[in-house]
């Protein structure tokens, strides 16, 4: 039987802290490396050609289309898809590994991402399992998205895998709060593209509720002190998501609307 060979593709920015750890996590799974990286301004260029001579430098478009362009980049039929700030855990790594000496009638792998946050692994507030497809066909999937969060679309049946993708998520709060602003005004474009509206009671009701769902229901309190934080922070980017979205429509900003 063909031996499966895997294409590691990584989409960087500023990532000379992040991109050691995943690199060496991906060494003994993959045939080949891509980074394609949107001309970082830190030791990002430098550390990813000591692993590969496949780095592309790429204006910053959105997730889902610099995705979509390493995958294009890659020579073997088999993509693994990872963010800088990902690692393969050893049960993870041993499991692909093992895939590689087995018939493959799958379209693609899920594996469950288990995030690292204020000092412990979280395991609740609804962080985790956090099932992710991250291993899956060329032919058979493509990321799809324009906004905050990309989407795998895989035509084919999806196997689960049962170790654990490492996320070493924001750094600190300092940093959480920080991408909370950013993607919250990502997601007020989105809805403003699907030409959605900011009410009072999304702003009044929306960030309590996110908050209780998340520390209560979702359990986040078994977290401790990162669970609250998590938990709080959930029900703030509601609030700001939908705040923002309040502003573009007084402003009257266009924004191009998301194609069907």
């Amino acid at each position: 039987m063909k031996k499966m060979k895997i294409s590691v593709v990584i989409i960087t920015y500023n990532e000379e802290e992040n991109l050691p750890g995943v690199l060496k996590s991906v060494k003994d799974v993959a045939s080949e490396i891509i980074v394609v990286d949107s001309y970082s301004e830190d030791e990002t260029i430098r550390i990813a050609k000591k692993y590969t001579t496949k780095v592309y430098s790429r204006e910053w478009t959105n997730f889902s289309d610099q995705k979509n362009f390493g995958n294009g980049k890659a020579s073997h039929p088999w993509i693994l898809s990872l963010d800088a700030d990902e690692r393969l855990s050893p049960e993870l790594r041993a499991e692909i590994l093992q895939l590689k000496g087995e018939e493959r009638d799958w379209a693609a792998f899920s594996m469950p991402r288990q995030a690292f946050y204020l000092g412990k692994w979280i395991r609740h507030c609804g962080w985790y399992p956090d099932r992710k497809i991250r291993l899956f066909r060329k032919d058979k999937a493509f990321w799809k998205g324009e906004y905050v969060h990309e989407d795998l679309v895989v035509e084919g049946p999806v196997r689960a895998l049962k170790g654990k993708l490492y996320h070493f998520t924001y750094k600190d709060i300092t940093d959480h709060l920080n991408r909370v602003n950013q993607f919250s005004s990502l997601g007020a474009q989105k809805l403003y593209a699907q030409k959605k509206k900011s009410r009072w009671y999304h702003l009044l009701f929306q960030p309590f509720l996110g908050f209780v769902r998340s520390f209560c229901l979702k359990m986040g309190f078994l977290d401790g002190f990162a669970g609250f934080v998590i938990s709080v922070f959930h029900g703030y980017s509601l609030f700001v998501r939908y705040a923002k979205l309040r502003e573009i429509w007084k402003k009257g900003e266009r924004i191009e609307p998301i194609p069907d």
